[in-house]
């Protein structure tokens, strides 16, 4: 028989590349999803499309019926004018939900995405499983706390399970990082602070291959894996090969980071108590100052984890995307 496997947060970039990987391999692939019309082009692919919503337990309970395996990647990420608590509904209950319901319909493993975010800054890079947490917002602390909610159940209530910690996502179809382009493109860009820090990407393409490594691999069973690209490179490093890629010049001028964060502070304190969209936020800023640098070797070494695609021919195939859609 076919295996069945759910997976969750299948709209988004991560967990639509998952299910079109998975129903490629044969698996028979559900999704949970609460608005089946943004599914349907997974629906054409075989993908069969569970209406319901991470926050009901009921059509969670549901979904979960009859799955082997349960990837967990939903998440309310970074958006901006999103009430706090929905953070807490989705990336804490949510998931408890998503747990509770796979440790009553008997599922063989749980496979829950969390982030690198929940480590913070990172000291003295490159960091490992082991690093200190230290969540630097909502979005992080609540991932935080949804990762030691999915460790609770397969360490105490015997939830067979793996949690994983992607580094920066990128790729064709995403649009993260295009606004990044888009300044370096109209030649607006100027780097706050050094460039110095150093950022870590995974190409969309080895991310799945880690998630699905997770999904499979019986010594998966238990542990934390970082998955990220096979180098971590600075932002000025970044900037430059975009720019390259781009065909264009960079500015050398640099602007002092405190100045800005400051700016960016009392943007904050002025704008939100009168409900106006801040122009400037302390955690874009933070973008240049906060070091992202990790060390993959125990998915390497565990699971055979080999992330082939590189910075570069990432980041081009990015760019080269955005071009065909009009996007820059």
């Amino acid at each position: 028989m076919t295996q069945r496997v759910l997976v969750t947060g299948a709209t988004g970039f991560t967990g639509g590349h998952l299910c079109l990987r998975l129903a490629e391999r044969g698996y028979g692939v559900r999704v949970l999803v609460r608005s089946p019309e943004k599914a349907a082009s997974l629906a054409t692919r075989g993908v069969e499309v569970f209406q319901g919503d991470l926050k009901d337990s009921g059509s969670v309970m549901k979904a979960s019926e009859g799955c082997a395996t349960v990837y967990h990647i939903a998440a309310t990420y970074r958006q901006e004018g999103v009430p706090d608590q929905e953070f807490r509904d989705v990336n804490v209950r949510g998931t408890q939900h998503a747990l509770e319901a796979a440790l009553r319909c008997g599922a063989e493993r749980f496979v829950h995405c969390s982030t690198v975010g929940v480590h913070g800054h990172i000291s003295h890079p490159p960091a490992d499983e082991t690093a200190p947490y230290g969540p630097g917002d909502l979005y992080q602390e609540t991932k935080l706390e949804g990762e030691k909610l999915a460790l609770e159940y397969f360490r105490v209530k015997g939830l067979p399970g793996v949690v994983f910690r992607p580094t920066g996502i990128y790729g064709p179809g995403d649009t993260r990082f295009l606004k990044l382009f888009r300044h370096i493109k109209s030649r607006r860009f100027h780097m706050i602070g050094s460039g110095g820090v150093y950022y870590h990407l995974t190409y969309i393409d080895d991310l799945v291959d880690g998630i699905i490594l997770c999904g499979t691999k019986k010594e998966a069973l238990g542990n934390i894996y970082i998955l990220g690209g096979e180098n971590y490179v600075t932002l000025n490093e970044m900037v430059r090969t975009i720019a390259e890629i781009l065909g264009v010049g960079i500015s050398r001028v640099k602007i002092p980071f405190w100045p800005v964060y400051a700016a960016a502070f009392v943007c904050e304190k002025l704008c939100k108590p009168i409900g106006i969209e801040p122009p400037l936020y302390r955690r874009r800023v933070d973008f240049f100052r906060k070091d992202r640098a990790f060390d993959i070797s125990k998915a390497r070494r565990e699971l055979g984890f080999d992330p082939k695609v590189g910075v570069r021919e990432g980041l081009k195939r990015t760019a080269d995307w955005y071009s065909e859609q009009g996007l820059l």
